[in-house]
């Protein structure tokens, strides 16, 4: 248990050392990264800070990466928390009262935020004050503290879920797409680089092709990959290195993994290939729903393995091939 923190701690202080600390070491978001320095710099010759900030999108593709940076153009430092942190309305006060002028609040999951603690949240983004009731009752009293310019950068995989109230309090929203091959092959380039560890052209290429679209998975494959080379006494990674640890992850050719093709592979035996709902997918795989939408949805659906009806979620001609199924056509229930 002891040597498993440990390696998760490991792995947490490289993550942070493969971060991006710059916008040029940022790839990717081509768009994101324009509107922002356009929103930045806008605020910076006014000498405020910039409207609020709310990033959404699949986990690992760099919002957290891009409120770090936000922070660092204004100078100020970055308070770190999430949705289900904030339990109480004190948890709220406090995190707010401690901030100082050009600070970046960053709230990730801010969709599992308590209503209640939404209420607290809107006047401290709108007008910059913290309204406290102190008792209850006749003999509740009011208190009021006016908060220094802040920005609050909020993340969320699930838009959908934020409040209406919420959501219109930020005053610039960004969408985070999946990055495209080439662009993974310049962020395994980089983190290579930083890991001390060269890696020829062919892995690179195939280790971009089955990261899934997002830099963050790209990384820890090629973190383990490096671990393999390493044990063989390598200290470049080739094709073959590549292969073998994805072997051993039970990683394809395509990117999927073991839950992946666990759902495909329930669909088509169990539901006859669909539709199915999403709660007997999820009864049926033993995993969360939030999961199933969140994580490994949106990467089947890219792939062209997974359709998503109004009846229920469907597995594709495609999906079959690739699984080895025999396809036929009444098999998929329209």
């Amino acid at each position: 248990m002891r040597k498993e923190n440990y390696k998760n701690q490991k792995d947490e202080i490289l993550d942070l050392a493969l971060r991006p600390k710059s916008w040029e070491e940022f790839v990717g978001q081509e768009k994101i990264k324009k509107n922002l320095w356009i929103l930045i710099e806008a605020a910076k010759k006014r000498n405020e800070v910039c409207d609020h900030i709310l990033f959404y999108g699949p986990p690992g593709l760099g919002k957290t990466t891009l409120a770090y940076l936000v922070a660092k153009e204004f100078g100020g430092s970055i308070k770190v928390t999430s949705g289900p942190a904030i339990e109480k309305m004190a948890d709220l006060a406090s995190i707010l009262s401690n901030l100082n002028e050009k600070d970046v609040l960053f709230l990730d999951e801010c969709h599992r935020l308590n209503k209640m603690i939404e209420e607290i949240l809107y006047p401290a983004m709108e007008s910059r004050v913290l309204n406290l009731i102190v008792g209850k009752g006749p003999s509740a009293r009011t208190f009021q503290i006016k908060l220094p310019p802040f920005i609050l950068i909020g993340a969320t995989t699930r838009y959908g879920l934020l409040s209406s109230p919420l959501r219109a309090r930020f005053g610039a929203i960004f969408h985070l797409d999946f990055y495209q091959d080439h662009e993974i092959e310049k962020i395994i380039e980089r983190s290579a680089r930083l890991l001390e560890i060269e890696i020829d052209e062919e892995a690179k290429k195939f280790l971009a092709k089955v990261s899934r679209g997002t830099p963050r998975t790209a990384n820890r494959l090629l973190k383990r990959v490096r671990d393999l080379a390493q044990v063989k006494n390598k200290n470049k990674i080739t094709l073959q290195e590549v292969r073998e640890t994805l072997k051993l992850l039970e990683i394809d050719e395509l990117g999927l993994e073991a839950t992946d093709r666990k759902i495909l592979e329930v669909l088509i035996e169990k539901f006859n290939g669909g539709p199915a709902g999403i709660g007997a997918l999820a009864a049926a795989t033993n995993e969360e729903k939030d999961t199933i939408e969140e994580v490994y949805e949106p990467f089947l659906m890219r792939l062209g393995l997974l359709e998503r009806t109004p009846k229920g979620r469907v597995a594709t001609p495609f999906a079959y091939k690739h699984l080895g199924y025999p396809y036929k056509k009444q098999d998929k229930l329209l």
